[in-house]
């Protein structure tokens, strides 16, 4: 199965996209003549691999290679950096081309920054005393389609560079992407935004539509009804809690990444010879598209019922005469054979996490701090696993997670987890404590928890009722961040919050009976089991939304804080 998705039944032409970005990076690359070197920014080949496959590359003479501290080694002349606008990229870029001068080596080079180039970048250039010797250009790839239903800007430290480093310069990105998005499908009339960092993209894209404006009158009635904005931080629990649908453990334990995982070849059915192979996984995978956004339990029971059935099928064809049709049938059967083992291998070594005592146990106490309840007991947990040196991003999980449902933690507590993590793991940590307290993710406690109130009145929890009725706008105002609501060109149909609960109107349908399109952002990251909730809500009847999610990225509560220790870039 191809890595690449197909894209055949997204709401939107998601092709044209991903053909234009091939189209962009192929045109590069035939402008600079013979064969050519692509030196590959890490973090971009997987982005890539999404829009071009290597054969194509290699069709246009060019030899792949991976930027890393180690000197290229290329016979070609010809050396193109593709590399986002990272100070260390830039740094290393400028070491390399040093060191060619130093070998006395002649080579042309051409640094292309993904999605634009920066001023601060073409300095330290200037500083390193090779710019001269560079051609610069941009590759304005702004995001890229994971899957039919399923945006990413590929922005990994968004949440970070905003909250942290009062960085906005992934913001500019995002609102880029939607005006690029609004130029192919038309001005979306409505747009909710939720957050800090979502309002100010809100801005930012009426700026770009004053800049640059999509004429409505040209385009007829948009394709995207609504554009949902939402800060992570709006939500920073569901990140921090273990993920129990069948994509969102893959993503736990194996870590997807864009739309593949890596493991041992072994784990597949393949050579036990330690080789890595990589397994991709998208809706072109027709059984994958109906388990992915199931809970494990009952994938497990789905793969034993299609093996079942699969081995009654082979044992009637080979005990009694079967008829042209139905050998048509078993055939069309064993065609999904291969997907069967791929999802009953992955599910087998998946089993291998998901029943230890340790992830039980762990489940365990994350439901008992949602529910608000047992607060010592919560924190005498996290305590023993820093004096069992667990690993760090585990423990800062759960303290997060305790953190944000209870406002804080009481400064007696969060002045000795802080010694405690010191201790054990080192001083070396230090920043990275620095960095969850000032993005309020670890804090003291400073006003009683509305952790309680929102859970009931969301009923977040299965098992939450609330009796007293709130309004959505009532509550929104107890989560973190502004609030916006805006109105653009002539085509607004929906009027209020509540129309987005799931209660159709003659407005929300487009003249043929199609549903609208809601295209849902996430600023700082969504995690796959929030994009099976968005798959569930959009599956039901009454529901009158198609829904798209875009994100800066795909993350999880680990490749979230991750990105808040300081090693991250």
């Amino acid at each position: 199965m191809a890595q690449i998705p197909n894209l055949e039944n997204a709401p939107l032409n998601f092709t044209s996209f991903r053909e234009q970005s091939q189209r962009d990076l192929l045109n590069i690359l035939k402008n600079i003549r013979g064969k050519k070197c692509l030196a590959l920014d890490p973090k971009l080949s997987g982005s890539l691999a999404l829009i071009v496959q290597t054969s194509i590359l290699k069709e246009h003479g060019v030899e792949l290679r991976h930027l890393s501290a180690e000197p290229i080694q290329t016979e070609c002349t010809k050396v193109v950096f593709l590399v986002r606008s990272q100070l260390n990229l830039i740094k290393l870029i400028s070491s390399h081309i040093q060191h060619d001068i130093s070998k006395g080596l002649q080579r042309e080079y051409f640094v292309y920054f993904v999605p634009r180039r920066t001023v601060v970048c073409e300095k330290i250039f200037e500083e390193e005393k090779v710019h001269h010797l560079l051609t610069i250009g941009e590759y304005p790839l702004y995001m890229i389609p994971l899957d039919e239903d399923v945006l990413s800007f590929e922005l990994d430290l968004a949440y970070r560079e905003f909250q942290v480093d009062g960085d906005t310069s992934s913001l500019w990105h995002v609102a880029k992407a939607i005006h690029k998005l609004e130029f192919s499908f038309g001005m979306i009339p409505n747009v909710r935004a939720k957050g800090k960092g979502s309002v100010r993209v809100a801005e930012i894209l009426g700026r770009m539509q004053l800049e640059e404006p999509v004429n409505p009158s040209d385009m007829g009635v948009p394709e995207i009804n609504t554009l949902i904005l939402l800060d992570r931080e709006v939500d920073m629990i569901t990140p921090m809690c273990s993920q129990l649908t069948y994509e969102g453990l893959l993503d736990e334990f194996l870590r997807v990444n864009n739309g593949s995982v890596e493991l041992d070849a072994s784990i597949m059915g393949g050579q036990q010879d330690g080789k890595k192979i990589k397994v991709p996984l998208n809706s072109s995978d027709k059984l994958y598209k109906e388990i992915r956004d199931l809970n494990f339990e009952v994938v497990v029971q789905v793969l034993r019922q299609k093996a079942t059935s699969m081995k009654q099928d082979y044992t009637e064809m080979t005990t009694t005469t079967q008829t042209v049709s139905e050998l048509k049938d078993f055939v069309r059967k064993l065609n999904s054979l291969p997907e069967m083992t791929r999802h009953i291998n992955l599910a087998q070594h998946l089993s291998t996490f998901t029943s230890k005592s340790s992830f039980l146990g762990r489940l365990d106490i994350e439901h008992t701090i949602v529910e608000g309840q047992s607060y010592d007991i919560c924190f005498e947990y996290i305590e023993e696993m820093i004096h069992k040196q667990e690993p760090i991003v585990g423990v800062l999980r759960l303290l997060v997670l305790l953190s944000i449902t209870n406002s804080g933690l009481p400064k007696k507590n969060f002045d000795y987890v802080r010694r405690e993590i010191l201790h054990s793991y080192g001083f070396e940590h230090m920043p990275t404590l620095f960095n969850l307290e000032k993005a309020g993710l670890l804090k003291k406690q400073e006003s009683k928890s509305n952790w309680l109130t929102i859970k009931r009145a969301l009923q977040l929890v299965v098992e939450d009722t609330d009796t007293a009725k709130r309004s959505v706008e009532e509550i929104l105002k107890l989560l973190p961040g502004p609030h916006l609501e805006l109105k653009r060109g002539g085509y607004s149909r929906v009027s209020s919050l509540d129309t987005l609960q799931g209660t159709p109107t003659s407005l929300d349908k487009v003249a043929d009976g199609h549903r609208s399109l809601v295209l849902v952002v996430f600023i700082g990251g969504v995690t796959f089991a929030e994009i099976s909730a968005l798959r569930f809500l959009s599956a039901q009847e009454g529901m009158a939304y198609d829904l798209i999610v875009g994100t800066t990225k795909m993350v999880n509560g680990h490749t979230v804080l991750e990105t808040f220790m300081d090693s991250a870039s």
